[in-house]
Parts: structure tokens; sequence; C-alpha cells
């Protein structure tokens, strides 16, 4: 499958993050845009006219939902693919979930959803079981998108059975 991944990108931690989940999607079979390898150096017009593409080309968006509040550049990436009838896996590994102090994040995020994956304090090997398992269930179509009411959600409970 072709797949945007979208998510912040403004420190070296997500950088990394980003980075390792992308490896192992490649390392799966799946081609997959990276934002941060194609937009070095651009101004802001060349940046979200390289998105953008990224965004055409793609079967599909894998978009990080982490921090207080959802990056609003991820959130864009999010509405854009949802208007051109792509699947969206929501992914949230936010430990302050945990707490309950991070709240639902926005019903136009969760909504826009085919699949969301809400794996608080999830190890980077959990969160990719994670989104392989997503990404095949909509291959096999047992993940429609944009049903309503039909946002397959997946927890640290549930998830692929795969270890850790």
């Amino acid at each position: 499958m072709k797949v945007y991944f979208a998510g912040p990108l403004f420190t070296t931690p997500e950088r990394t993050w980003n980075a390792e989940v992308t490896a192992a999607l490649r390392a799966a079979g799946h081609e997959v845009f990276l934002a941060q390898e194609q937009d070095p150096g651009n101004d802001g017009a060349g940046t979200f006219a390289t998105d953008v593409g990224g965004i055409n080309w793609a079967d599909g968006l894998v978009a990080i939902m982490d921090g207080p509040a959802p990056d609003s550049g991820t959130s864009w990436e999010v509405g854009y693919a949802f208007g051109l009838k792509k699947w969206i896996v929501l992914v949230r590994t936010d430990i302050r979930a945990l707490a309950g102090s991070a709240g639902d994040y926005d019903p136009m995020l969760t909504g826009a959803a085919t699949v969301r994956i809400d794996l608080p304090a999830g190890s980077t090997v959990q969160v990719i079981a994670m989104i392989l398992d997503a990404l095949a269930r909509i291959e096999t179509g047992s993940a429609q998108p944009h049903q309503p009411g039909g946002v397959a959600s997946l927890s640290a409970a549930e998830g692929s059975g795969r270890s850790p």
C-alpha cells in the first residue's frame, strides 16, 4: 500500500521515531511518503506543494495524534485526505491519557478515521504491530473507510496478537 505518514517532525526525537516507524512499514512492503525526507530546505509554499502531492499519491494516511492537542499540520492533512475519500489510521500513544489529562481529541479528527489506534505508553514495536494490523484490515476490506459509525478502534488490549 502507498502510505502518507503524517505527524509532528519538529524535534529530533519526533523525526527519529517517524523514521523508525517508516522503516518498519517499508520493511513490511509498504511504500511510505515521509515528509521529513522530502521537505528539507523547502519554504512554506514548497512544503505545502510537496506534502499535498504526497497525500494525492498515497492510498491513505497514517497520522500521529500525540500531544495535548494533535499537530495542526497533521490535522489539516487528515482533513484533506478525508476530503479525497482516502483511508485514515489515527495513532495516539500519548501517556497523558493514562492520567486522564489528555482527554479526547477533536471529533472532527476521530470522525474522519477509518481505524483509530489508542496505545498510551505503547512501545515502538507495539505501535508498529498495531499499524501493520490496521493496514492489513484495510487491505482485506475488514476496515472500510468513512462508513458512518464504522470506525475500527484498536487498543492495547486488542490489537494484532503480535508480541511487543
